[in-house]
């Protein structure tokens, strides 16, 4: 997107940030979630170091994406499960690659090893958006949860570091 920039997300983006993670919420393709966490929720459960908002040139946020630890184990210190979320005004203009492309490179100079995410199969978009950037299907686990009253699929995506060992 000409003109905007991905900075690291601050608590003053919270409104922004939830407001965005809603939309993509009520549009039926997103998450098995419906209704978007309080900030503090949010807070608490997204690693600090690797969260990231895509801004206008005139500071409007177009999106956001940030991980969580899959695991307390220490041996999958290195995976992290990622949401990246991106305004429905800016949709299909490239905030979402470069939301990615900031995480991926923050997440790898931390030694992280795998970025996955799931993603249900009807968000077509999304699936080609982690596709371009390097992400591969592990598989579909089917019917998995139910989301307003019917079964959803998930496809598992993953990005394996070629720069971590």
């Amino acid at each position: 997107m000409a003109g905007s920039t991905v900075r690291p997300m601050r608590p003053e983006d919270a409104d922004a940030v939830l407001a965005i993670y809603q939309a993509g919420l009520d549009a039926g393709d997103a998450s098995f979630e419906t209704t978007a966490p309080t900030w503090p929720a949010f807070d608490a459960t997204r690693l600090a170091d690797h969260r990231f908002v895509a801004v206008a040139a005139d500071g409007t946020v177009l999106g956001w994406v940030a991980v969580s630890p899959t695991s307390t184990r220490a041996v999958y210190a290195g995976v992290v499960e990622h949401s990246v979320y991106v305004s429905p005004a800016a949709q299909g203009r490239g905030a979402g690659r470069l939301l990615l492309d900031a995480l991926i490179a923050s997440t790898e100079a931390a030694g992280v090893w795998t970025i996955q995410s799931g993603v249900f199969p009807e968000n077509t978009a999304s699936l080609a958006l982690h596709r371009r950037a390097g992400f591969r299907v592990v598989g579909t686990r089917e019917r998995i949860g139910r989301h307003h009253g019917r079964w959803r699929d998930v496809v598992l995506l993953e990005r394996r570091s070629p720069a971590v060992d």
